[in-house]
C-alpha cells in the first residue's frame, strides 16, 4: 500500500477560497479513484496562502483486475447475430466464447478479464484532469497558456510511495520539490513522503495546517493581551481569514492614539476589522482598548518594531478619516438628514426609504399598544429616525454600522436613550442566532420595519420563489415570529397586516393578505421544527387560504402567534396519548364517512336528537358536555383543559362506532348528524383533517 503526496504551488490564494478549494481537491482525486475501483483508508486536505495540498493513505500499487462476461445468443443462432457479438466482444471466434445453459437452453458467453492497471498511470491521468476543470469561483489565465487557476500555477509536486508520478500540464512537469516561505525560506527543497514534507515545511517557516495557524495566533494574542492586562476581542471569522493570510503567523501588539478614542468604538473596530485585519482589545469593563493585535507573516529580526510602527502609521490614517466622518456627521441632527431619505430609492415600486421611514413610524406608533412598557409616541418617533442613518458619511463608508451609528447620532442629538437603543435594535434580529431587541421600543421598531417590507412586497406581487429571496423576506418573517414568541406579544396579524395594507392602495389586498398570512404559517412551521412541534399540528391550528375554512369558535382567522404555539403544544401532548391517537382515529372515520356523503350533496349540520340506541345516546350526551367544557377552556386560553374535555369522547365514539351500523335506514340522517357534532367538538381546539396518522 502507498501514500499519494500531491501540492498545487501557486501564487497567493485568497483566504476565503482555501477551505473549499482543498475540500475540492479531496472530494475530486479521490471520486475519481473510487471511479476506477481504487479505494484508500484516508485523505486529508490542507491548504496555505500558497498551495493545496492533499496526502491519500492505502493505496493499491495497481487497479483491480476487472472480469467481465457478457451474454451472447442462443447456440445455432443465426450467423448474422453470432458475428455482432463477437464484435461486441472483441473475440475473433466462436471458438473462444463458452457455452453454458439455462431454462431457455444453451448460449454462448463471453469471458474477458482486463488486467489491472498501475495505480501511478491513473493518478498521472486524474490530476490534470482535476486541475484543468477545478471549480474556483474565480479563475485567470496568464502568459500564453490556456490553464485557468485561480493565480498563477508554478508547481505540481505529486509522489506516490516516494517516487514522482510522471506526468506533464501546459508547460508544468510533476515532481518532487517545493518552496518554503516566500521570504524567510524560499528555496526549493525535494520530499519523498508526507511526513517529510511538513517537517521540511516547518524548518522552512510554513506551518500547512490552517487550524494549527490560527491556533498559534489564538495563542500568541491572548497571550500579548494577558501580558498587557487586556483581553482579547475573539472574532473567530477573522481568526480564520487571518489564518488563510499567513504562512508563520507571527502576532504584534501595538497602539491606538488616545485622540481617537473619542469615536464610537464599532467605527474604530470596523476599521480594523474590514480594512486591516486586526485583532481589537478590550479592558476589564469591556471598553476598547488603545491596542491592536497585527499578525505579520514573517518573524523580523527586529522583532517586529517596524511592521508595528508602518501598521500604527496605517490605522492613524484610517482613524482620522473615520473621525472626520464622525465629526462631521454629527453637525447634522437625526431629523435634518430626514428629508435626504427622499433622494434614496427603496424600491422602484415601493417608493423612497423617506416614505418607508413615515410607513415605520405610524405603525411603530399603533403596535406600541401591544408592548408593555412601549410609549406610542416615543414609538413613532424612532420608526421615523430608524433608517436616517443611512445618509451619513459613516455609514456610508462603513455600511454594517446602520442602525448603530443612527444610536450615537440620537444620543447626541439629546434624543435619549430608548429612542437610541430602538434605532439601535431596529434590524434585529439579523439571523438564527441573532439576539432579538432587549428593549420594548426596540422590539416595536423592529417589528415595524419588517412588517412593512413584508406586507410591502407582498403588496407588490414580489414574494421568494425557491430558493430565491433577494429581499430577505423569509428572515424577515421569521424574525417577528421570533420576536413576538419570544416577548409573548399577542398580536392579531390579520388585524394588523390588513390595516397596513392600506398604505400601499392595493385593491385587491385581501387576497394577498392571506397569502402572507399563509407565508407566516410556513415560517412557523420552520420556527417549531426545530423546537422538535410536528408541522401537521401547526397546520391544524394555523388556518390557511381564503376559502374552504372550517368555522371553529374563537378560531376564525386568529393570527395571535402566542396563542398558536400554545394550542400546538397542548394538541401534541393530547395526540401522544392513547385518549388522543384513538380519539384522532375515530375523528378520521367520522369525516371519512361525512365526506363521503356530503359529496352526494347531503348536509348534515342540523341538531341530531338523542336517538334510539344506548351508544347513541352515549355519545350525544358526551358530545354535549365536552364541547361545552372544551369551548370554555378554549376562551380561557386552557387548552391542556380542552383536550381534557376532549378526551372524555374517546370511550362513546369508540362504543358508537363498534355497536351502532350508521347506513341504517330510518336512522342514517340523525346518525351522521351525530358524527358531525363530533367533527364540530374536534374543531372547537383545532381542525384535526390537517393531522396526519
Amino acid at each position: 500500500m502507498s501514500e499519494l503526496l500531491l501540492e498545487l504551488f501557486s501564487e497567493e490564494i485568497p483566504a476565503r477560497m482555501q477551505k473549499r478549494a482543498s475540500e475540492d481537491l479531496s472530494k475530486l482525486v479521490t471520486d475519481a479513484l473510487k471511479a476506477a475501483g481504487v479505494e484508500s483508508t484516508s485523505a486529508r486536505a490542507f491548504a496555505t496562502p500558497r498551495r493545496l495540498t492533499l496526502v491519500i493513505d492505502g493505496l493499491p500499487d495497481k487497479t483491480p483486475d476487472i472480469k467481465e462476461e457478457r451474454k451472447g445468443p442462443k447456440v445455432g443462432a443465426p450467423q448474422q447475430a453470432i458475428d455482432g457479438f463477437l464484435r461486441g466482444a472483441g473475440l475473433t471466434s466462436i471458438d473462444q466464447a463458452t457455452v453454458q445453459d439455462d431454462k431457455k437452453g444453451a448460449f454462448y458467453l463471453a469471458v474477458t478479464e482486463k488486467p489491472g492497471r498501475a495505480t501511478a498511470d491513473l493518478i498521472a491521468e486524474i490530476v490534470p484532469d482535476v486541475i484543468r476543470n477545478f471549480p474556483w469561483p474565480k479563475s485567470m489565465r496568464w502568459g500564453t497558456g490556456t490553464l485557468r487557476w485561480v493565480r498563477p500555477l508554478h508547481s505540481i509536486l505529486c509522489i506516490l510511495g516516494g517516487k514522482v508520478v510522471p506526468f506533464e500540464l501546459e508547460g508544468i512537469s510533476s515532481g518532487s520539490m517545493t518552496c518554503g516561505h516566500r521570504f524567510m525560506a524560499p528555496d526549493g527543497f525535494n520530499v519523498t513522503s508526507f511526513a517529510e514534507y511538513e517537517a521540511k515545511l516547518k524548518e522552512a517557516k510554513v506551518i500547512l495546517d490552517s487550524k494549527a495557524r490560527a491556533d498559534e495566533i489564538r495563542d500568541v494574542a491572548l497571550f500579548l493581551a494577558q501580558e498587557a492586562g487586556l483581553h482579547l476581542f475573539e472574532d473567530e471569522a477573522l481568526l480564520h481569514e487571518v489564518a488563510g493570510l499567513v504562512e508563520w503567523p507571527v502576532p504584534l501588539m501595538g497602539k491606538i492614539d488616545e485622540e481617537f478614542m473619542s469615536v464610537p468604538q464599532e467605527v474604530l473596530t470596523s476599521t480594523m476589522r474590514a480594512n486591516q485585519k486586526y485583532f481589537a482589545l478590550t479592558d476589564a469593563d469591556g471598553k476598547l482598548a488603545p491596542r491592536f493585535i497585527v499578525v505579520a507573516n514573517i518573524a523580523a529580526h527586529d522583532g517586529g518594531e517596524a511592521i508595528v510602527n508602518g501598521n500604527e502609521r496605517v490605522l492613524r490614517a484610517r482613524f482620522s478619516d473615520a473621525r472626520f466622518l464622525w465629526d462631521q456627521d454629527k453637525k447634522h441632527t437625526l431629523t435634518s438628514r430626514l428629508p435626504k431619505l427622499k433622494e434614496v430609492v427603496f424600491h422602484a415600486k415601493l417608493g423612497s426609504v423617506h416614505d418607508k421611514a413615515m410607513r415605520i413610524g405610524k405603525l411603530a406608533r399603533e403596535l406600541a399598544a401591544y408592548v408593555p412598557g412601549a410609549d406610542a409616541k416615543k414609538a413613532e418617533e424612532a420608526g421615523k429616525l430608524a433608517k436616517a442613518d443611512l445618509t451619513s458619511g459613516m455609514v456610508g463608508e462603513f455600511p454594517e454600522l446602520q442602525g448603530l451609528m443612527g444610536a450615537y447620532y440620537a444620543r447626541e442629538d439629546g434624543l435619549g436613550d430608548e429612542i437610541a437603543d430602538a434605532i439601535a435594535e431596529h434590524y434585529s434580529p439579523l439571523g438564527p442566532t441573532d439576539a432579538v431587541p432587549a428593549s420594548a421600543l426596540g422590539k416595536v421598531v423592529a417589528l415595524a420595519d419588517k412588517l412593512d417590507t413584508l406586507v410591502g412586497f407582498w403588496s407588490i406581487d414580489e414574494k421568494p420563489t425557491g430558493s430565491k429571496d433577494p429581499f430577505a423576506l423569509r428572515r424577515a418573517a421569521l424574525g417577528v415570529i421570533r420576536i413576538i414568541l419570544d416577548a409573548g406579544l399577542r398580536i392579531d396579524l390579520t388585524n394588523v397586516l390588513s390595516k397596513h395594507g392600506d398604505e400601499f392602495g392595493q385593491k385587491d389586498w385581501a387576497i394577498s393578505l392571506f397569502s402572507l398570512l399563509d407565508f407566516f404559517g410556513d415560517r412557523l412551521k420552520v420556527s417549531l421544527r426545530d423546537s422538535g412541534m410536528r408541522f401537521d399540528l401547526v397546520d391544524a391550528v394555523f388556518l390557511t387560504g381564503i376559502s374552504g375554512e372550517i368555522e371553529m369558535p374563537g378560531m376564525k382567522n386568529s393570527r395571535d402567534l402566542v396563542l398558536i404555539v400554545k394550542r400546538v403544544e397542548a394538541l401534541s401532548a393530547f395526540l401522544a396519548t392513547d385518549d388522543g391517537a384513538n380519539l384522532l382515529a375515530g375523528y378520521k372515520r367520522a369525516a371519512n364517512l361525512l365526506k363521503a356523503e356530503e359529496k352526494k350533496g347531503d348536509n348534515f349540520d342540523g341538531a341530531p336528537t338523542r336517538g334510539e340506541l344506548p351508544q347513541e345516546q352515549a355519545l350525544y350526551d358526551a358530545i354535549a358536555k365536552a364541547s361545552a367544557e372544551a369551548a370554555a377552556a378554549v376562551k380561557a386560553e386552557d387548552f391542556a383543559a380542552a383536550m381534557g374535555a376532549l378526551a372524555q369522547l374517546r370511550a362513546p365514539v369508540d362504543a358508537f362506532f363498534d355497536g351502532v351500523k350508521v347506513n341504517e335506514d330510518g336512522f342514517r340522517d340523525n346518525r351522521l348528524k351525530l358524527l358531525a357534532q363530533i367533527r364540530a367538538s374536534l374543531h372547537t381546539v383545532a381542525d384535526f383533517s390537517k393531522v396526519e396518522g
